[in-house]
């Protein structure tokens, strides 16, 4: 995987003159709000601000080398935070994240960096190292002349009674942040490397670390299990499927479990049904939705939530071979539904209801899921689309992943849709009929294998797991999303405090 290199966040008492530092941070917000409290005046006067058309609109920037430090202003928005911003960051500390990442991109030449936030303390402290790291955040080591991060070590400075809450902020912000960095990693790296047993083992070294239970569940054992949706979908492939099981036991002995999963295909050439080349290319990223539960599983451990969380996440290689499944293959999958497969490009939802009928046979509190199955959701690069069968639970994870920095927004299961995915011969078919395709039917097919009495909710990452492009601090390729807001939902279940 990439060699990616993180820096390491301390608090510093000491006065800024005095703290080591190649390079100077300073947040600073709309010159019409700018708080007297930011010292930015120290650093560049109004009139340099004004000379280079620096106004602090969020993300925007200024650079001022000097002979021995260079100061990076970076622009938050309006001291308040609301609005004026670019991308989907909102609110103060939606700011601090937002300007965080951009500044995280220009240090990383520097290898120490010192900062002054803006009223610092623990929730700002946590957005500001959150969105730090994930600027940082490239994937070159396998490239032979990769530029590296060279930032070691980044200094906040505060005054002494703020130190201790900052420091917290700051190692909650380092844990989610790693944490959705390692998921960009699994999601970029090669999928002639990151195949269905290499992200076991990284699931299963994963869990060792931050004290999970890990099983893997090999071919044998799926067919033991009747997991025929799993089983389909890798049956074309070398390299066999499996599916990963981790729990997380934090919260109330005996306390319903919050369930999660994610769609974890290695890569998807549409099976049979092959996809275009240019569709081709970057399908490494079907396995976005597994990468995003195993670093909510990783990060609710990590931050010690007290919740009992469990995931159950299938990967699978989705390519033609002789052993391929075909259009008109008709799938058992656990629990006994089954499902007419006519279009093996759709193959994600097929994988994905055995691991949904698996997890409510334990009774979840909660089941969400995560998966990249269209595009067609109609919501742009900054929003998923949610939708689930309790639209409470469904406002609850919206509202957490704006708060996290990782929104979405609603589309309905329409019920009277459900009759365009009946089947003459199975329970259920994987696309709609009259070439009505979209996230919705995807959503209805995958409602099928969940026990209403379960409250779900499933996420449709297709336009938020992948950046085609370069936009603001995100490079292109794998974003985490939608993992934030995952984390965010179970915290809130589990009323912790932040």
């Amino acid at each position: 995987m990439g060699a990616m290199t993180s820096p390491t966040f301390r608090v510093s008492t000491a006065a800024l003159a005095t703290t080591r530092a190649d390079l100077v941070v300073v947040p600073v917000a709309s010159r019409a709000d700018r708080s007297p409290a930011l010292p930015a005046a120290d650093l560049a006067s109004p009139q340099v601000m004004a000379r280079h058309g620096f106004t602090g609109a969020l993300g925007q920037t200024l650079a001022l080398p000097g002979p021995d430090r260079s100061v990076l202003l970076i622009g938050m928005g309006p001291a308040a935070g609301a609005g004026g911003g670019t991308g989907s960051e909102t609110g103060a500390n939606g700011a601090i994240r937002a300007a965080a990442m951009r500044a995280g991109l220009d240090a990383r030449p520097f290898p120490t960096v010192a900062v002054l936030l803006p009223s610092p303390g623990r929730d700002t402290a946590a957005a500001f190292a959150e969105g730090f790291l994930m600027g940082t955040y490239r994937f070159d080591g396998l490239k032979t002349t990769p530029e590296p991060n060279r930032t070691k070590t980044v200094s906040v400075v505060v005054n002494a009674p703020e130190k201790a809450e900052v420091k917290r902020g700051l190692d909650r912000g380092a844990a989610i942040g790693s944490a959705m960095n390692w998921a960009r990693d699994l999601t970029n790296t090669s999928p002639s490397t990151a195949t269905p047993a290499y992200l076991a083992e990284q699931a299963r070294a994963m869990a060792k670390t931050h004290g999970l239970t890990c099983k893997v569940w090999n071919r044998a054992a799926l067919e033991r299990g009747g997991f025929g949706g799993i089983l389909a979908v890798g049956r074309g492939s070398a390299n066999d499927p499996c599916m990963v099981e981790l729990t997380y036991s934090g919260g109330r002995a005996g306390a319903k479990p919050i369930a999660v999963t994610g769609k974890g295909i290695t890569f998807d050439s549409g099976g049979l049904n092959i996809k275009k080349p240019e569709e081709m290319a970057w399908m490494r990223s079907d396995m976005a939705g597994a990468a995003a539960a195993l670093a909510t599983m990783r990060t609710v451990a990590a931050l010690g939530v007290k919740a009992n969380v469990i995931a159950a996440i299938p990967f699978a290689e989705n390519i033609p071979g002789p052993s391929s499944y075909r259009p008109g293959d008709v799938v058992r999958h656990r629990g006994g539904s089954t499902s007419e497969v006519l279009d093996t490009d759709s193959e994600g939802r097929v994988l994905l209801a055995d691991t949904l009928a698996f997890l409510c046979e334990r009774k979840p509190a909660v089941l969400l899921d995560s998966a990249t199955l269209t595009d067609a959701s109609g919501m742009g690069a900054e929003l998923w689309a949610g939708m689930g069968n309790d639209r409470a639970v469904v406002a609850e994870l919206l509202a957490a992943g704006t708060e996290a920095g990782d929104p979405g927004w609603e589309i309905p299961l329409w019920g009277p849709y459900r009759h365009l995915i009946d089947s003459p011969v199975a329970d259920v078919k994987n696309v709609g009929s009259h070439r009505v395709e979209n996230s919705m039917m995807a959503g209805l097919f995958l409602q099928t294998f969940v026990d209403a009495a379960v409250p779900w909710v499933h996420v449709d990452s297709g336009s938020t797991a992948w950046a085609e492009y370069e936009r603001d601090a995100w490079p292109e390729g794998a974003t985490g999303s939608p993992g934030r807001a995952f984390v965010r939902f179970i915290e809130g279940r589990a009323g912790s405090a932040r």
